[in-house]
């Protein structure tokens, strides 16, 4: 009964504290079947006037209160140490498989899943390890060592006893398809409520630029309410569930100790005998009735583990057996599209030899990025050849890729922390000369000592920096880096001029040293490059220097002349608004 092998195998350590657990349980009741009798015994001396021979069952009931104890101590440190060890594997498991699918685990699994799975998820799953699956099988145990007990004494009442206690475990059935269906219903709810709220919270500015927030809003509050709906529903099984397992437990006690009172008037059993079985009575249902509240508990876990499971059942990269080298790089006949939609690249073959400088240039949507995307080793799945340093990208292992390539965009993630910390992020050996060289080299250097140096405190996203500072921070932990080949994907876009002219020198200053590939929008950028490629609706439409594609006058030459046309009536203007002022 929803004992999940995969999920023991996922945490094979939990295996061993359940089994601590049970054997503690189990000890603890034995200390309390003793207690009982020899409380029961006590009784039976006092109504006789013989408690002067009763020292020593005084003894033995302090001694069971003690064991009893420290055998309820001791399970409640084994579940502490077992919830600790499902946490810690759990965790781990995830990171590790969102490490291995690399950023494009967002592709098949939203974020705000992630997040709900590694901290609500994970919780849920706690008590399945720590409570319920130990007490499944000390449920089971405990009523047999009491029918064990009980049948020397009263045989009828041993066998009513142990014939009712399954009736809370078919309770616990009886609601078991119910209950996965509405759990599924309320983490289905609940993931859709939290991407809603992470969306929204992400996008919230824009939405105030628009007026679209009391709308959402309102969106948010339907889900809310259907979260709701869908909980109730869930406390209503669950209650009802406790309902009947209570009905059995209390019955069901009453029942025994109305048999054992019964076999005393007979003159079946000594008054003891009877006192005890009154007291331990209800000891049969307690192990059922506790694995009932934990079921509700584990089903919760059971169903979060479902789609933990579709997660790390996501199929990875393939681990490629080479490592990749830097060299050149030769792309054959490449095509990629998403989804098996319209080809975002078609039939893409060029050259770059070791240490060039080569822009990607045209309009959007042609390609640029996900050609960096696919050289990146980001995006996988690609049809024809993609090869650097004579290794094949299909071939090469994704860590090998990653010390291999570095790939620097419009919005890089800077943690928060101190700017130390975010640069060694690149380079966690590198002594602070080397950092402060390159905060020298992007123009930042100035900035930060006069915030306190490498000791600077950045906020979450860097959002205590402008545009244009966070993407020289961003530019200046690439080049710690220094990998063999940069990739610039519109590392310029949305910033000052006084930022990209940084930048840009920074970039240009790789030249010949490293391999680099430069997206950019604005094609000024571009004209120093080695050679220069247009794409055109995926296709490679041009290539060439600068000078090369100009007297083609060609896309690129048409793109670049209306640009610089853009540009000039732009000081102009700007010269005409100096002098009327």
């Amino acid at each position: 009964m929803m004992i999940d092998k995969r999920l023991l195998a996922l945490v094979p350590e939990a295996k061993r504290f359940a089994v601590k657990k049970v054997l503690s349980s189990w000890i603890s009741l034995l200390a309390g079947i003793v207690l009982w009798f020899s409380v029961a015994d006590l009784l039976e001396m006092t109504m006789v006037g013989a408690m002067k021979n009763g020292g020593w069952l005084f003894a033995l009931s302090a001694l069971c209160i003690a064991a009893r104890f420290m055998l309820t101590r001791l399970s409640a440190s084994l579940t502490h140490r077992a919830t600790a060890c499902v946490k810690t594997r759990l965790r781990e498991e995830i990171y590790e498989k969102l490490r291995r699918l690399g950023p494009g685990y967002t592709d098949a699994f939203p974020t705000a899943e992630v997040v709900q799975l590694a901290g609500e998820g994970v919780e849920q799953l706690e008590s399945y390890f720590g409570s319920y699956l130990p007490q499944f099988f000390y449920a089971m145990l405990a009523p047999l060592t009491l029918l064990a007990v009980f049948l020397p004494l009263s045989p009828l009442t041993a066998v009513v006893l142990f014939l009712c206690v399954p009736l809370i475990p078919m309770a616990i059935m009886a609601v078991q398809k119910v209950a996965r269906r509405l759990l599924g219903k309320y983490w289905d709810a609940y993931a859709n409520l939290g991407d809603s709220f992470l969306e929204n919270l992400q996008g919230l500015t824009t939405l105030k630029v628009y007026g679209t927030d009391a709308a959402r809003h309102q969106k948010m509050n339907e889900e809310a309410e259907h979260f709701r709906k869908v909980t109730m529903k869930v406390l209503t099984m669950q209650l009802n569930s406790v309902t009947i397992m209570d009905l059995v437990a209390y019955g069901g006690t009453a029942l025994g100790s109305i048999l054992g009172a019964r076999a005393f008037a007979l003159g079946q059993v000594s008054f003891g005998g009877a006192a005890a079985m009154i007291l331990l009575a209800s000891e049969f249902f307690l192990s059922m009735r506790a694995l009932g509240s934990y079921f509700h508990t584990a089903m919760n876990g059971v169903a979060a583990s479902e789609r933990m499971f579709r997660l790390l059942d996501l199929p990875e990269p393939e681990q490629g057996p080479h490592t990749a080298r830097a060299g050149d790089i030769a792309l054959r006949c490449l095509s990629y599209s998403y989804g098996g939609g319209k080809r975002a690249l078609e039939n893409v073959t060029l050259t770059a030899s070791q240490g060039a400088f080569v822009s990607i240039c045209g309009e959007s949507g042609c390609g640029k990025s996900t050609l960096a995307a696919v050289l990146s080793g980001l995006r996988t799945g690609y049809e024809g050849e993609c090869v650097i340093g004579g290794v094949e990208l299909r071939d090469a292992s994704p860590e090998s890729l990653r010390k291999l390539v570095t790939v620097v965009s419009a919005n890089s993630y800077l943690f928060a922390g101190t700017v130390r910390e975010t640069l060694r992020e690149a380079a966690p050996e590198a002594p602070d000369a080397a950092l402060l060289e390159v905060l020298h080299r992007v123009n930042l250097l100035d900035f930060v000592m006069e915030q306190g140096g490498l000791d600077m405190e950045l906020s979450e996203r860097a959002a205590n920096l402008s545009g244009g500072q966070r993407q020289r921070l961003a530019l200046a932990r690439a080049l710690l880096k220094d990998s063999p080949i940069y990739i610039f994907d519109e590392a310029t876009s949305n910033i000052d001029a006084e930022s990209e002219g940084a930048i840009m020198e920074a970039v240009y200053g790789l030249k010949g040293r490293h391999t680099v590939l430069l997206i950019s929008h604005r094609l000024a950028n571009v004209v120093g490059s080695d050679q220069i490629v247009f794409l055109s609706h995926g296709r490679l439409l041009e290539w060439g220097t600068h000078e090369e594609l100009m007297q083609k006058n060609g896309g690129y030459a048409a793109m670049f002349s209306a640009q610089q046309a853009l540009e000039n009536m732009g000081k102009e203007r700007r010269a005409k608004c100096g002098e009327t002022a």
